[in-house]
């Protein structure tokens, strides 16, 4: 066959095989901020509009659960501390801001959590309609509860560094969020938290927080600066998913072209369950895997079915002969009796219908695979060798087994 005619056959075979073209949805509407974070918000809306907007809870707060409890807080709060629960829980932060400045993060967090265990149980008893009290049961007052309110949320953005400084981010994001629910006008809340969903690449929630802080400081240098990394993170994903996807789209180009080559060279395929694993080889387009005009080539093994043992061709092409490569693995190591000559060896590759078909160690491959009788299963061409003087004995015994295999009589 003609180059011209392979040519021709396979524009009919990829107008055959490819799919009407879908666009191609850029990555950057997912992860790019088009505006900076400070006016992501505002954009195209009214005062009031923002505002609304900035009631509401920021993105990654959305899917927190409100009745979260773990479990070691609930014990702490068990405890009977000597004080009020604002003394303690004030003595707690303190303590804790102690080992914070030493970077002592793992102590720091122990007391920040155990201040927060007991404020926060104030609050929900609170919550349950319940009156708080001091130890001398004096009912607390509302600047009392203000004040606990206070110490509660100083004391979870301060947990929230602890876990910002050891890469604990999400536990740095939900300690952010209770800190706003109690004040949702808390900067460093939505500094720590922003910096806790870049790092793990949530960059929508990221920017979204970060604007929501810098709706309230425009000018928070710590705000700016993670804003500024937002966008640049955010372009670096955006140009890596376009690098993803222009990848994407040449590989299926190329699965396309080979799919069209071998349509058009009348060479049948299958793929089993459990394909071979072969790294980097399969059936290819040489030497420009993007040029239709470029030679087919497969991944060849070559089997000595009498003593068990092959030989793996990486890319025997459509227009080598069996010659071509004997030339070079030739003579084999393990014939000690010196049998396997290109001379003195004959050669079969297995029908779709479990027969055998003789091939000429002098014929293309393609001469061979283009009767349309030979399947190339899982990608790979399999050749049988065997000596000339042994090859009548084997080929019937290979007959004798495809069909007791099919439950046939010889």
């Amino acid at each position: 066959m003609k180059i011209e005619e392979i040519a021709d056959k396979m524009d009919e075979a990829m107008k055959l095989e490819q799919a009407s073209p879908q666009p191609i949805t850029s990555a950057t509407e997912a992860t790019k901020p088009e505006l900076p974070p400070a006016h992501a918000i505002a954009s195209g809306k009214t005062v009031d509009e923002v505002w609304k907007d900035l009631n509401k809870s920021p993105l990654f707060m959305t899917d927190l659960d409100a009745n979260e409890e773990n479990e070691d807080i609930a014990a702490l709060q068990a405890l009977a501390y000597e004080g009020t629960p604002l003394e303690n829980g004030q003595e707690f932060k303190e303590r804790g801001n102690e080992y914070f400045k030493l970077k002592s993060y793992a102590d720091a967090k122990e007391f920040y959590g155990k201040g927060i265990a007991i404020l926060a149980g104030e609050e929900r008893k609170r919550a349950r309609g319940e009156q708080t009290k001091n130890q001398d049961g004096v009912i607390d007052t509302e600047e009392e509860i203000q004040k606990q309110r206070e110490t509660l949320e100083a004391l979870c953005v301060n947990r929230a560094a602890c876990h910002l400084a050891v890469k604990n981010y999400r536990s740095c994001w939900l300690d952010c969020a209770a800190a706003l629910r109690l004040n949702p006008r808390n900067i460093k809340a939505y500094f720590r938290s922003a910096r806790a969903l870049l790092a793990v690449d949530r960059i929508q929630e990221a920017d979204d927080v970060c604007a929501r802080g810098l709706s309230l400081d425009e000018n928070n240098a710590s705000l700016r600066a993670v804003a500024d990394d937002i966008i640049k993170r955010a372009k670096e994903i955006d140009a890596r998913r376009k690098r993803d996807a222009e990848r994407e789209a040449k590989e299926k180009r190329r699965a396309l072209l080979i799919k069209a080559a071998l349509r058009a060279r009348n060479i049948p395929t299958r793929t089993t369950s459990q394909p071979p694993e072969m790294e980097d080889a399969g059936i290819a387009l040489l030497p420009d895997p993007d040029d239709p005009r470029s030679t087919l080539a497969f991944p060849t093994v070559l089997l000595y079915p009498l003593h068990l043992e092959s030989d793996f061709v990486k890319a025997f092409e459509e227009t080598h002969s069996l010659e071509d490569h004997l030339s070079y693995i030739f003579p084999l190591p393990w014939d000690k009796e010196g049998v396997y000559t290109a001379a003195g060896v004959e050669a079969f590759v297995e029908t779709t219908q479990g027969g055998l078909l003789k091939m000429g160690k002098r014929v293309p491959l393609l001469k061979v695979l283009g009767t349309g009788k030979v399947e190339v299963v899982d990608e790979v061409v399999r050749i049988f060798i065997v000596p000339k003087d042994k090859a009548e004995a084997w080929t019937k015994e290979h007959k004798a087994k495809r069909a007791v295999e099919k439950g046939e009589t010889v």
